[in-house]
């Protein structure tokens, strides 16, 4: 399952394209075999350093992509490869595109009921109302999760997006791994319910290819996301400077001590 997974800053990422991803997804669901997808960016990273719960159910995943250009970059700096970004919400518009010519059926999960349900019907008008297997949206107790886990395994969906906020979609799915197992593929996707609502603006395609995308994000609330991406990022950098002096000590000692 993981031919060509690098260690990066101790969180494990599987270094795949786009395609070859989707490629092993839609093997996954051929063999009705379950995959827990996972991504990381900067951002999570970061927040994986503090908060183990969100490290333990990021690193347990089957499939772990570099969701943001950061990480791509930050790997090939400390001499590791990943060969592209694999954002979450274009793998998610892909397989919705998968299932509807290989007759899958996807569950949406998350953000506001108007939301979600817009999602559903742009969805279903664009690829046909056959590959929706139900919806719910995100605002629900943690009384209720054993509810919602089992209508998202009652629906028999073969795919489950999960349009949470981190870190609660990676705790949640992780909670609930064993139960959604009968689920082929289940992947968090964030906001990308709202950006597919029209709810919020994606960035233009070529900040999205200098890896200005958070830049982009960040103009629209800068109050909001100050912290998560001006310090985040900060703080980001700062353990991929430090990992590099690391290795370097590490290489050195190496070479001194003939280990």
């Amino acid at each position: 399952m993981q031919p060509s997974r690098i260690d990066f800053l101790s969180i494990p990422i599987d270094a795949l394209t786009m395609k070859q991803t989707i490629h092993k997804i839609d093997e996954c669901i051929q063999k009705n075999e379950h995959i827990q997808h996972g991504v990381i960016n900067a951002g999570k990273v970061v927040a994986m350093q503090f908060n183990k719960e969100l490290y333990d159910s990021v690193v347990t995943c089957d499939l772990i992509n570099a969701d943001g250009q950061s990480i791509v970059w930050a790997a090939r700096f400390l001499g590791k490869h990943l060969p592209e970004r694999v954002t979450g919400i274009d793998l998610m518009e892909k397989l919705v595109i998968l299932a509807a010519a290989k007759g899958y059926t996807c569950f949406f999960l998350g953000a506001k009921e108007e939301v979600v349900s817009k999602v559903v019907n742009i969805y279903s008008q664009k690829y046909g109302k056959h590959i929706i297997a139900g919806y719910r949206n995100g605002y629900f107790s943690t009384d209720e999760e054993d509810e919602v886990a089992r209508q998202i395994v009652d629906s028999k969906a073969n795919i489950l997006f999960v349009a949470i906020t981190s870190p609660k979609k990676e705790i949640l799915q992780n909670k609930y791994q064993d139960v959604l197992k009968k689920i082929n593929f289940t992947m968090g996707v964030g906001g990308s319910f709202d950006v597919i609502a029209g709810k919020t603006r994606r960035a233009p395609r070529w900040m999205r290819e200098k890896g200005m995308e958070w830049f982009f994000r960040f103009i629209q609330e800068p109050f909001r996301l100050w912290n998560r991406y001006m310090v985040g990022n900060y703080k980001f950098i700062r353990l991929v400077v430090k990992e590099k002096k690391r290795e370097k000590r590490r290489s050195l000692f190496c070479c001194n001590t003939g280990c």
